[in-house]
């Protein structure tokens, strides 16, 4: 079935962070100005899935529901044996409202006040605010950028890990910004040097699905069969271009994980609209995320011969994972402020800037491609107005 992805669809009116309230991000943000910040797509969700919510309101009441049955539980384990040939067990999965909030948890939960929990800049900025905000310590191990190729400093790691403060890493794969599809031996690596030094393992692989041709994501927790203290979370949000229906499965395989999440967060349920979404996402939507695939490898592609062709002090490398471009403008010579004020005065066009992700993201920004092409033709062409 082809989808028609080109679509425009007015998002104004419909409370969308992304296109309504951008001024949570820039109080200089105006009516005309263009949003490519929030990792949320532009494309219409599934046909399947909206059929599903048309069935599920026909049916007129919306009281409390639960998801813990077996048809939700299938949908959700067999997305992951399908796509990944990942067997999961009912009894390891959770949910949460996000995986932001399941990682605050776990924080909270598995490691002490003033213990260290590593990460790798640039990374997701809100990674270091749940850190900060249980009082834990953010250890830094940045990634190695060479040619705009980035790379896991090993050596720095394994000296972070061996202290006996730090005591959870947070590891993202696919990694946002930077776009990497971490490979099996980098995987087996970085799992290694925690596990052996005591260290509890979180990766969050939210952006799984999403992937570029001749790269394949493996999950991590895969990779060590038997291994409980590899904590995995995941989410259709952003595959289906669900945010808002709030719904995360994490995958706790050790059971003193899962009694203390279950004795703070067990009783939550998901709302009658989202069980619904989720089935039909995992269950009927294979060949609609084989065709968002596709339409992002092509506006990957545009970006980067427009880099190219009209940006020639840009550095751009096509994202491994992710629909996250992620772009060097050091070459332009301008501070963070400067560039960041150019984007949003003289282009009128707004991005996550690089400096958000670290101080290893100065110079760069992050441009969000899950968007129908005319809208990145656009995008692209006010990115370069603000350069000129």
């Amino acid at each position: 079935m082809e989808y028609n992805l080109d679509e425009i669809i007015d998002r104004k009116g419909t409370n969308s962070l992304k296109w309504e309230f951008m001024d949570h991000l820039s109080s200089r943000a105006r009516e005309t100005t263009l949003p490519s910040w929030v990792a949320d797509m532009d494309f219409a969700c599934p046909p399947a899935v909206i059929d599903a919510l048309h069935r599920r309101v026909d049916r007129k009441i919306f009281g409390y529901s639960s998801h813990d049955t077996d048809r939700y539980w299938e949908a959700v384990t067999g997305w992951f044996s399908r796509r990944f040939n990942w067997k999961v067990r009912r009894q390891d999965l959770v949910i949460a409202p996000g995986v932001v909030p399941a990682i605050a948890t776990l924080v909270k939960q598995l490691t002490g006040p003033g213990e260290g929990v590593i990460i790798q800049n640039p990374v997701y900025y809100p990674f270091a605010r749940v850190i900060s905000g249980a009082g834990r310590s953010v250890v830094n191990n940045p990634l190695v950028e060479e040619g705009g190729y980035y790379s896991m400093n090993f050596d720095h790691l394994e000296k972070l890990a061996r202290e006996k403060s730090n005591t959870m890493m947070i590891l993202c794969s696919p990694h946002n910004p930077v776009g990497r599809v971490w490979t099996r031996e980098e995987l087996i690596r970085v799992g290694k040097i925690c596990l052996e030094n005591g260290v509890i393992l979180v990766s969050d692989e939210i952006h799984f699905d999403l992937i570029r041709e001749n790269h394949r994501h493996l999950v991590l927790a895969d990779l060590f069969p038997g291994e409980d203290r590899i904590i995995t979370c995941t989410a259709p949000s952003k595959t289906f271009n669900m945010a808002g229906m709030q719904c995360a499965h994490i995958v706790l395989p050790r059971e003193d994980y899962r009694r203390a999440w279950m004795g703070e967060r067990g009783h939550e349920m998901l709302n009658p609209l989202s069980i619904a979404a989720v089935e039909a996402a995992y269950t009927e939507c294979d060949g609609w995320v084989d065709g968002i695939n596709r339409y992002l490898d092509g506006n990957m592609a545009y970006i980067d011969r427009y880099v190219k062709e009209r940006l020639p002090l840009a550095r751009h490398r096509i994202s491994e994972g992710t629909y996250l471009a992620w772009l060097d403008l050091r070459g332009y010579g301008l501070s963070p402020k400067e560039l960041g004020d150019r984007m949003i005065e003289k282009g009128d066009v707004l991005f996550d800037m690089g400096e958000m992700f670290g101080p290893e993201g100065e110079g760069f920004l992050r441009i969000n491609a899950a968007c129908p092409r005319p809208l990145l033709e656009e995008c692209m062409a006010r990115m370069e107005k603000a350069l000129s």
